[in-house]
C-alpha cells in the first residue's frame, strides 16, 4: 500500500494530474475532524472510536486532534496502536471473547474497561483481571443482544447475552467488586433512531433484574455513514432519541453514556477511486478494484450509491444512467458488486469511478489476491 505525498484539491484534480492505474483511497482530514466534532458536540456522553473500522495512523491522529479521547480496541494490536498514538486516551477492550494470552496482554497494558457475554468468559476475566489498576476501578460490561431492528446486518448473531444472562453477569460483576456497566450493539448502518430505543429500555430491565445500578451504558456503534445519494443520515435525531430514551427509562438513575462509532465517524472522510478496465460488449463494467480489495464489504452491506464517473480529464460523464453489472479485476466470479449500479451510458475504458464514503472496512480488508489490490493513499482538501 503506497502513500502519495501531494495534497490534491479534490478527486477530480487527483485524476487529472496523477492518472492512477491502481485504486486510490482519497482522504480528507477536514471531513474526518468535522464528523468527530459532530459526535463530540451532539452525543450525550463519551465518544470512543471503533479502531477496527479504519486503523490508519492518519485517522487516529486526526481524531485525537479533533478531540476524541476514547477508543474501542478489539485486539492486542489495536491496544498497542492506541497506547502508542494516544497514550492518554481511554481504551475499551470490548471484544467479548478473548484468549487467555490476549487477556494477559491487555492487563499488562493497563486496560480498565472490558465487555463479556458469557459465564465462561467472565470466569476468565475474574481469574486474571484486577478490580483496580493504579487506583482506578476496573469496569466489566455484560453485552446483551436483541432481535435486530433497523440495521443492515445483525451483530447479535455472534455476540451478546440474553437479557436474563446479562442480569446474572451484572450481578456477578458487582459482587466481585468491579464497576458494573452494560453494553450492546444495535447492528450496523442504523438509519432509524428507533434502533436504540428497545435496547436502552431493556438495559433498564436488566438492571432491575440484577438489582444493580449500571455505572455506564455503552450504546455501541451502528451510527450510519452517508451511503445513499441525497439521503444524509440525521445523527442529531439519533443522539436526541438516545438521550430522551435514557432519561425516560432510567430517570435520576441514568448511567453515564458511551458510544463506539466506527463507520459513522470515518467512512465519509474517504473516497475510493477505481479505474474502468473495460466495458464488455457495452454492458458489464470491469474495475481495477472489487470485493477482494477496497470494496470488500459491499456484498454484505450493499452498494455505495454516492458515485461519480469521471473521464481521464476529470470531467463528469453525463450520459443517461443505466443499471450495470460491475465486476472487480480478479479471475473469480465472486468478485462482483451486488445487484446493479446506476452508471452513465457513456462510461468507457479508462474512466474513473469514485465511490464516496468508502473509508470504513476498506483499507483493512484489502488483499493482493490474484496479483491485484495495490492501493495508494492520497490526501485531498475535500470532495467537491
Amino acid at each position: 500500500m503506497g502513500q502519495d505525498k501531494t495534497v490534491w484539491d479534490n478527486p477530480a484534480d487527483l485524476i487529472r494530474q496523477m492518472q492512477p492505474e491502481h485504486p486510490v483511497l482519497a482522504f480528507a482530514p477536514t471531513v474526518l475532524q468535522d464528523k468527530a466534532r459532530q459526535f463530540i458536540d451532539g452525543f450525550p456522553g463519551l465518544v470512543t472510536y471503533a479502531v477496527k473500522s479504519n486503523p490508519g495512523e492518519a485517522v487516529i491522529q486526526n481524531l485525537v486532534t479533533a478531540g476524541i479521547t476514547g477508543f474501542d480496541v478489539a485486539s492486542p494490536y489495536e491496544i498497542d496502536l492506541i497506547g502508542k498514538m494516544a497514550p492518554r486516551a481511554a481504551r475499551h477492550y470490548h471484544n467479548p471473547v478473548r484468549a487467555t494470552a490476549e487477556i494477559t496482554h491487555a492487563v499488562a497494558a493497563g486496560i480498565t474497561s472490558w465487555s463479556v457475554d458469557s459465564q465462561s468468559e467472565l470466569d476468565k476475566l475474574f481469574a486474571q483481571v484486577p478490580t483496580a489498576v493504579a487506583d482506578q476501578g476496573v469496569e466489566i460490561s455484560p453485552r446483551f443482544s436483541l432481535p435486530v431492528m433497523g440495521a443492515v446486518y445483525d451483530f447479535g448473531s455472534k455476540f451478546g447475552a440474553t437479557p436474563e444472562l446479562a442480569a446474572e453477569l451484572l450481578r456477578r460483576v458487582a459482587a466481585r467488586g468491579y464497576i458494573p456497566s452494560l453494553t450492546f450493539h444495535p447492528g450496523t448502518q442504523c438509519v432509524d433512531p428507533i434502533a436504540w430505543e428497545s435496547y436502552i429500555s431493556v438495559a433498564r430491565e436488566i438492571c432491575d433484574m440484577a438489582g444493580v445500578r449500571a455505572r455506564r451504558l455503552n450504546v455501541g456503534g451502528g451510527f450510519p455513514s452517508y451511503r445513499v445519494s441525497g439521503v444524509e443520515p440525521d445523527l442529531a435525531s439519533i443522539f436526541a432519541e438516545i438521550r430522551d430514551t435514557v432519561n425516560e427509562a432510567f430517570g435520576d438513575d441514568a448511567p453515564d453514556l458511551v458510544c463506539e462509532p466506527g463507520r459513522g465517524l470515518c467512512a465519509d472522510a474517504f473516497s475510493l477511486i477505481a479505474r474502468v478496465k473495460g466495458v464488455r460488449d457495452g454492458s458489464h463494467v470491469f474495475l481495477n478494484d472489487g470485493v477482494y480489495g477496497g470494496l470488500a464489504e459491499l456484498p454484505i452491506v450493499g452498494n455505495l450509491d454516492r458515485i461519480d464517473v469521471l473521464t481521464p480529464q476529470g470531467t463528469p460523464r453525463d450520459g443517461e444512467l443505466t443499471g450495470r453489472i460491475v465486476f472487480g479485476p480478479t479471475c473469480d466470479s465472486v468478485d462482483r458488486l451486488p445487484g446493479e449500479l446506476s452508471l452513465p451510458s457513456d462510461i468507457a475504458e479508462g474512466d474513473f469511478v469514485v465511490f464516496h464514503g468508502a473509508g470504513a472496512y476498506s483499507t483493512v480488508t484489502n488483499t493482493r489476491f490474484n496479483g491485484f489490490g495495490l492501493l495508494t493513499n492520497a490526501t485531498v482538501m475535500g470532495f467537491d
